[in-house]
């Protein structure tokens, strides 16, 4: 094996291909790279068993060939390669890599021992990158992170017809997100898969300056979902289960409403929670007498700040609910607009989140969905619609 490639274009490709390796193995080559030349092509790959990676890239090839190599290693060499052209052969069992003066050399791992690479499935249709990049980090906030209960670390996919929605709660906050899909052929019925969340927000992230994603999935094929943009191609093996459907819970009929800037607000939590205790909740008093306003509140005895915002509140003279201000933060920040609106059913009930249009006095209605599932529209979300449920704390401060 020989060949030559751009340095900035071999370290993009080995770090996407990287994204699979496990931290911990206790099989050794599953810490490796496969590297595959042919004519005129560089293929990446790297697979653990939960998901495989693969992109090809540009090459000057010598000679064709098939090597195994310590993936975190060559990702490290990458990193500090000067720019420029990068030459690299394989010499008896040792491969180098070779840019700029500098020269490394690297063991090559036995090959023959590498698990077979899964067969993604077929592309069953095509989403924008940057609005799926945008939508999975949205949603991926509320994941759990407790292993312990493996269902809710996931963000569960649904598509039906021409609309994909993302999901994912960790019990005390629940978000969702919907968005326009392309099928490429139409689906006989509605398709559900649950993802691992952290897994699926690094590879919308990388996929997000691809243009378009292409997704296969198929329920038969052995449990994968594939995901395809450019020449970077990966398919993730999906979890059992489900997350418990949402429907019922976003409906918060006869709520008190209160609209309020986003960024603000997030400013005015990070502020007022620095005296706060671990898991203490902030305190929002919202009253609507005058121009209305919401005063925020955090600590105990001697130890409080507080700030107050304007806000407009209807449906009710004023209302006071309470929220773990780190779980409140991930909910502000996630939104896209420049105010956020707050329906809310009191002191530990739960309180529904979407995004305002600045001069939006509606922020538009926020009823059940349609099946219990689709969102209907609302949220002022470009291209789809965003939902963040909260709940708040029965002790207030």
């Amino acid at each position: 094996m020989e060949f030559r490639v751009d340095r900035d274009d071999l370290a993009e490709a080995v770090a996407w291909a990287a994204r699979t390796l496990p931290t911990r193995s206790p099989v050794p080559v599953l810490g490796g790279l496969l590297l595959e030349a042919g004519p005129g092509r560089l293929g990446i790959s790297g697979f653990d068993f939960e998901a495989a990676a693969r992109t090809e890239i540009d090459a000057e090839t010598g000679a064709d060939g098939l090597i195994l190599v310590l993936g975190r290693r060559l990702l490290d060499i990458c990193r500090v390669l000067p720019r420029g052209q990068v030459s690299c052969a394989l010499e008896g069992t040792r491969f180098t890599v070779e840019a700029g003066g500098t020269r490394f050399g690297l063991s090559t791992l036995p090959k023959d021992e590498y698990p077979a690479l899964p067969v993604p499935p077929e592309p069953r249709g095509t989403v924008d990158a940057a609005a799926f990049a945008t939508a999975v980090s949205q949603v991926a906030v509320a994941a759990g992170r407790d292993d312990t209960l493996p269902v809710l670390t996931g963000v569960q996919l649904r598509l039906s017809g021409e609309e994909m929605t993302l999901s994912a709660s960790d019990r005390y906050r629940y978000a969702v997100r919907t968005l326009a899909w392309k099928p490429e052929v139409p689906l006989d019925s509605v398709v559900e898969a649950l993802l691992p969340a952290r897994r699926l927000h690094e590879i919308a992230r990388s996929l997000a300056r691809s243009g378009a994603v292409r997704i296969g999935l198929d329920p038969a094929s052995g449990g994968m979902i594939g995901f395809e943009g450019g020449p970077m191609r990966t398919a993730v093996r999906l979890m059992e289960g489900r997350l418990p459907r949402h429907g019922s819970l976003f409906s918060v009929s006869d709520a008190a409403v209160a609209e309020v800037e986003r960024e603000a607000l997030a400013e005015a939590v990070r502020r007022v929670a620095v005296v706060a205790e671990v898991n203490s909740p902030v305190r929002l008093d919202f009253t609507g007498d005058g121009e209305g306003s919401v005063l925020l509140r955090a600590g105990y005895a001697d130890d409080v700040a507080s700030q107050r915002l304007p806000a407009a509140l209807t449906g009710t003279a004023e209302i006071t609910v309470a929220f773990n201000p780190a779980y409140l933060l991930d909910a502000l920040n996630s939104f896209e607009q420049p105010r956020v609106r707050l329906e809310m059913l009191g002191p530990g009930q739960r309180a529904l989140l979407s995004g305002a249009e600045a001069g939006d006095g509606t922020g538009g209605e926020a009823g059940d969905e349609a099946g219990g599932e689709a969102g209907d529209g609302t949220g002022g979300e470009a291209g789809g619609v965003y939902r963040h449920l909260l709940m708040s704390v029965k002790q207030l401060v």
